[in-house]
């Protein structure tokens, strides 16, 4: 292992919607500066607002979902049935180094190939449109760009990054089966009917492994992580941050 980049791991199922997104501010705001690679799933099943949408387009379904904003931009995202991941760095890492559009070909392409050994060909969207773009959903997966990783026509993947502080989080959700708020998208369990979150995080790590020349040691959140984590988790969710727009 000599010569490789030591990395952090962190692997927190079933985190309560604030929370994740808290953890992720924290893991921006980088206490440990090595680079982090996390995995996580929502419980309760949650709807993510984009940094700059609109509160009023979503208001009617704050009866039925748990609501609340990234710190990121992009659209709307459903939390359910689907592994979320987050990458943590600073910018001059050699993953987000240079421009904004190489760092989203380089995390994609690693992404293609774990999902490769599901025997899906996932492929950046290019120049054409996806059969799984809608206009006016405001949600992630109903539009596209020639950045998106896409298969079978359609989004399977939607990402965004908060840039700061010389750092990057690029955090994204991979769906593994379909919800009733993104019809249409792209969903892994065609290809791999029994694929459940833990087995692709595990091919996801292996090929960052392997592409990045990296190493990684599973942790839990440091605690100074945790405090922050549990001082914002309420501040995602609450309604001055997601009426703000």
């Amino acid at each position: 292992m000599s010569g490789r980049e030591a990395w952090r791991l962190l692997v927190t199922w079933a985190g309560e919607p604030g929370w994740n997104m808290a953890l992720d501010e924290a893991l921006h705001a980088g206490a440990d500066s090595r680079p982090v690679l996390r995995f996580y799933t929502w419980k309760p099943h949650a709807l993510s607002l984009g940094y700059f949408q609109r509160w009023q387009q979503f208001a009617p379904l704050a009866s039925e979902q748990v609501l609340v904003r990234r710190f990121s931009g992009g659209g709307a995202i459903h939390h359910q049935d689907e592994l979320t991941f987050s990458i943590a760095a600073a910018e001059t890492h050699a993953l987000f180094r240079g421009e904004v559009r190489n760092s989203y070909e380089r995390v994609h392409g690693l992404l293609a190939r774990a999902f490769a050994t599901l025997g899906v060909r996932a492929e950046l969207r290019g120049r054409d449109g996806l059969a799984s773009d809608r206009a006016a959903t405001g949600m992630c997966f109903h539009q596209s760009t020639p950045l998106d990783l896409a298969w079978d026509g359609r989004k399977g993947v939607g990402s965004a990054q908060r840039r700061s502080a010389s750092r990057v989080l690029h955090h994204g959700s991979i769906k593994l089966g379909a919800s009733a708020l993104e019809e249409g998208v792209a969903v892994l369990r065609a290809h791999a009917p029994a694929l459940e979150p833990a087995e692709l995080a595990r091919r996801i790590q292996a090929e960052f492994e392997d592409g990045l020349g990296c190493t990684f040691s599973r942790e839990e959140p440091s605690a100074s992580e945790r405090e922050l984590a549990a001082r914002r988790a309420g501040f995602y969710r609450s309604d001055p941050f997601l009426r703000r727009r």
